[in-house]
């Protein structure tokens, strides 16, 4: 019998595998899904908006043409890019937009410094879709409270307020980690997902014709209709789409096969029901409009269903916000952005994270958005344009990825992505109509943070530069032969950019303390093109020279350098050392300025407060405080 035929017929094998399966494919339907899940609040209800505003009500054709543009842009961009294609690109499991650019960047080849940029735009804009989801799905939920039978009218004053209220209880309990509630996500958005079907599926009774917007004609035939309004409706139904890049950028901590499975089978289906019912009310009752979504639903379920939708949206801003934390995580790794606090949440997940500035920083934009627009329908002019934006530097990235490491010729891979980024064109130039009306806010939210990127990428280099002697240990050896200096018991460690070349600090201890230890250590922190690595990879030890050690500590990008883990793991290898009698040598930077005038101080100003307001390398790198020995050096930028 072959292992697949003993494997299936063992069913107490099989079992355990498909409860941990499922349970994977639960807690997508929460975490993943959250955000596109939700967008049958306003994307639908956006999408009719601008052809109610021309004629005054839409025309039968027009809202099955609006239903199946919604349709097909959830097929193509959706199933056919992220789910079937797209998340078969994986760093080691990982995926999201820095994953893909650290794996075609460790595939090697030329425009290294465009990939870069490609991948910190990605970055970006995915922080502007950050604040902006909180803020408008949280919105579009708690408005449904105006068709409650009683409160239309006078509930408007206190829309913003209770929207707040949800986003600051919200923020607040970020502290404590997602583990005590997230237990609840999958469960609640499968009741959210049902009940998408179950209402859609009872509007289409009662007016199935709008099932002729399964037909991609339909769509195409709003265009020919109404060629000037096109663009705008396109802008609005990408709505339709957005949190798409959470399928793959969750990834790593779901598993591709669960996230693919829970899409096709439960996500995609009420997606579409949901839809398709909402134009089927419209086309029975044209007033209904307004709010289609929550009107689906009878008099006595609106309540409960504005209750239901209001834990919804909480659990798709959840998602986004702790998205946005593994994604600083990454950037802190790949050295785009500067240390941070960064506090695990659960002691069995290594990916639930805490960053209180990330934090802070979305809560003050989230606030400022719900104040400055008001409404959903406002802040619908904003949004779209960083979630396109980011799909477009996916599909550029998979461009390059299919092209270093399938071994395709460029234009055989150009001509793979070519469909979808003519569509994701489309939906651009459609967005971009938006920028006069709040499109502006996640453009620059995204040119903010890569300004931060590109200024923090560049003062390290030069720090780097100003920092690292170009003496190397032969040179330090020869000196040192020549004037042996006082040794003291013990190991010194010192940190160092670049492995054998001799660190400043070393230099600083011997010209102002004039001593040596018996055993010096020159320690290499390196953070690699891969999420993790594994333990028995992570050490390097080498002997530079009598007394003189190399150990360099390797570390994945998903991972937080543990330098006290990785000494125990080099005492493991044979480097022997007392750690109570080992001192931790660091360089504590004075940071000069360049006598320049002008624009040029800008950068110079802001690595400056970066690095004052970075947390202290001993700090991230986890080594014991009481074995730290900082060292004051003036830099000069």
């Amino acid at each position: 019998m072959s292992d697949a035929d003993a494997h299936a017929a063992d069913p107490s094998r099989t079992q355990p595998r498909l409860a941990a399966f499922l349970a994977l494919a639960l807690g997508s339907a929460g975490v993943v899904y959250g955000d596109i899940g939700t967008s049958p609040l306003y994307a639908f209800k956006e999408s009719i908006a601008h052809l109610r505003e021309a004629s005054g009500r839409a025309a039968a054709a027009d809202v099955i043409g609006v239903v199946s543009l919604m349709f097909w842009a959830l097929m193509v961009i959706v199933t056919l890019k992220y789910v079937l294609i797209l998340m078969r690109f994986s760093n080691r499991g990982e995926g999201g937009t820095l994953s893909l650019m650290a794996l075609v960047q460790k595939a090697g080849g030329r425009g290294a410094q465009v990939v870069l940029l490609v991948g910190m735009l990605g970055a970006g804009l995915f922080f502007g879709d950050a604040m902006l989801t909180p803020a408008i799905s949280v919105l579009s939920a708690v408005e449904g409270l105006k068709v409650v039978n009683g409160l239309d009218g006078r509930i408007d004053p206190f829309i913003t307020p209770i929207a707040l209220a949800i986003l600051l209880a919200l923020f607040a309990a970020q502290r404590s980690g997602t583990g005590g509630i997230g237990r609840w996500f999958g469960p609640i958005c499968l009741v959210w997902f049902a009940s998408l079907a179950a209402l859609g599926i009872a509007a289409i009774l009662r007016a199935p014709q709008v099932l002729a917007a399964l037909s991609p004609m339909e769509g195409l035939a709003l265009f020919a209709r109404h060629p000037v309004l096109a663009p705008a409706v396109m802008g609005s139904v990408f709505l339709t789409v957005t949190g798409a890049e959470a399928l793959y950028a969750d990834m790593g901590h779901f598993g591709r096969k669960p996230i693919q499975h829970t899409w096709l089978v439960l996500v995609f289906p009420c997606l579409t029901l949901n839809y398709l019912g909402q134009g089927a009310l419209v086309l029975v009752d044209p007033q209904a409009a307004d709010s289609p979504f929550f009107r689906l639903a009878p008099e006595t379920l609106q309540l409960p269903l504005v209750l239901l939708a209001t834990a919804a949206t909480v659990i798709a801003s959840q998602a986004v916000i702790s998205g946005a934390f593994s994604l600083a995580q990454q950037a802190i790794q790949l050295g785009l952005l500067p240390r941070m606090v960064l506090q695990p949440t659960s002691a069995d997940h290594a990916g639930q994270i805490y960053a209180p500035q990330i934090n802070w920083i979305l809560l003050v934009g989230v606030v400022a958005l719900v104040l400055g627009f008001g409404s959903s329908s406002a802040l619908a002019s904003a949004y779209g344009i960083s979630v396109v934006g980011a799909m477009i530097t996916s599909s550029l990235l998979a461009v390059l990825a299919v092209h270093r490491l399938k071994r395709w010729p460029i234009w055989l891979s150009l001509a793979m992505f070519l469909p979808f980024l003519v569509v994701e064109g489309v939906f651009m130039a459609a967005n971009l109509l938006k920028v006069a009306h709040g499109g502006y806010v996640p453009l620059l939210l995204a040119g903010g943070l890569i300004f931060v990127m590109w200024t923090w990428m560049r003062g390290r280099a030069r720090l780097a530069r100003a920092e690292q002697s170009d003496l190397d240990i032969g040179d330090i050896t020869t000196m040192l032969a020549a004037r042996p200096p006082m040794r003291a018991r013990g190991c010194a460690v010192f940190l160092t950019a670049e492995s054998g070349k001799v660190p400043a600090a070393l230099l600083h201890n011997l010209k102002h303390n004039q001593v040596l230890h018996e055993q010096v250590v020159l320690l290499n922190v390196q953070v690699v093109r891969r999420p993790h690595v594994p333990d028995d990879e992570r050490v390097e030890i080498r002997d530079l020279a009598p007394g003189f050690k190399s150990l360099s500590l390797t570390f994945g990008y998903m991972e937080t350098p543990n330098v006290t883990h990785g000494m125990a793991l080099a005492r493991a290898r044979g480097l022997k050392f007392d750690i109570m009698r080992t001192s931790f040598f660091m360089s504590r930077r004075a940071l000069m300025p360049r006598r320049q005038r002008g624009l040029g101080q800008i950068p110079d100003m802001l690595f400056a407060y970066l690095l004052r307001n970075a947390v202290r390398a001993a700090d991230y790198f986890q080594i014991p405080p009481s074995r730290v020995v900082e060292l004051g050096t003036q830099v000069v930028l």
